[in-house]
């Protein structure tokens, strides 16, 4: 005789009342199982689920930051923000020349300030 613990007990009397026929999904693969060997699968699972992208190492945000600055500029409402935003990218370009960021070594430009704020006038008028 088989030892019968509480809670196989409760699947099993459910199973017997019927309790599980006709569920949605029956007989097709759970979503998510697959996949699980690699360590990070939860965090892959997130990332998609709230249709998040994925992040990049520190060289590649960076690079991808300077090539979108007029998009991001274009909601700027005034110049003072405009130089803000560009003198706070330039530093943390520097920072990374400075030390080593995360990712594959990529050299990349200080933004002219002048330039970008001459771009965003051009493109507000």
């Amino acid at each position: 005789m088989r030892y019968e613990s509480w809670v196989e007990r409760q699947v099993r009397e459910a199973i017997e009342r019927g309790e599980f026929d006709n569920l949605p999904g029956q007989g097709k693969p759970i979503k998510g199982l697959n996949g699980r060997d690699d360590d990070n699968w939860w965090v892959k699972s997130y990332l998609e689920r709230e249709q998040l992208p994925l992040p990049l190492p520190a060289s590649l945000a960076l690079r991808k930051e300077v090539k979108e600055l007029q998009e991001t500029l274009a909601d700027v409402p005034d110049e003072q923000s405009v130089r803000e935003i560009v003198k706070d990218l330039n530093h943390r370009i520097a920072s990374s020349h400075r030390i080593r960021v995360d990712g594959p070594p990529i050299v990349i430009g200080l933004v002219n300030v002048e330039r970008a704020v001459a771009d965003w006038r051009r493109r507000k008028s």
